[in-house]
């Protein structure tokens, strides 16, 4: 009986180190979702086709010879989305006297309640040409997965619910090429950088 139960509890140690681990890898992976990959060449990206604010398809190749800054994020955010938008904003006339230094795309994670009149609405409250774009859950979920971005629900007291999804900003060249990110807590010096090399205005 002694050897019996020694054997149990060491089976219990083994199960709870695995699911340790578990939990470390999940969190691992979670932890860089949210501050994005920030190099060169990982697959990041790829063709789309999304809904615009004005309710018809728009295709990435729209952004075909031109740098673009992609961030996910949803319309109900209270903090992080809005800020990181007007950052955007606020670096392009930063590095420009002209609104096309770079294109700011916004795409929601949150499609359920954000549609085509709500992202059009949300872009237009940054007063710069910041585009909006939403689609099915399945579109979302793809493109999602083509740029590496985590999003989950999050339930709330009301009864309604969060997104926590990752923060950074993707940065693409002319040439659709993945480039960098940037983070939110990084200086404004340092991605003011980052935007000039992806622009070729450095």
């Amino acid at each position: 009986m002694k050897r019996l139960r020694i054997i149990l509890w060491l089976l219990v140690g083994l199960a709870a180190l695995a699911a340790g681990g578990l939990f470390l890898t999940r969190s691992h992976q979670s932890s860089q979702n949210v501050q994005g990959p920030d190099a060169i060449g990982l697959g990041i990206g790829g063709p789309f086709t999304l809904i615009g604010g004005d309710g018809h398809p728009f295709a990435s190749t729209r952004l075909n010879g031109k740098a673009h800054a992609i961030f996910f994020g949803f319309t109900h955010c209270p903090d992080v989305c809005p800020t990181t938008l007007a950052r955007l904003v606020r670096l392009r006339r930063e590095l420009a006297s002209k609104d096309d230094a770079f294109t700011i795309v916004f795409i929601t994670v949150d499609p359920e309640r954000d549609g085509p009149a709500e992202v059009a609405s949300y872009a237009r409250l940054f007063n710069a040409p910041v585009i909006g774009l939403t689609g099915s859950p399945a579109q979302i979920a793809q493109v999602k997965k083509q740029f590496g971005i985590f999003s989950q629900r999050v339930p709330d007291k009301s009864g309604g619910y969060s997104v926590d999804h990752s923060a950074a900003v993707l940065l693409f060249g002319k040439t659709g090429r993945f480039q960098s990110t940037i983070a939110p807590d990084e200086a404004d010096s340092v991605a003011l950088d980052k935007l000039k090399r992806v622009t070729g205005n450095s």
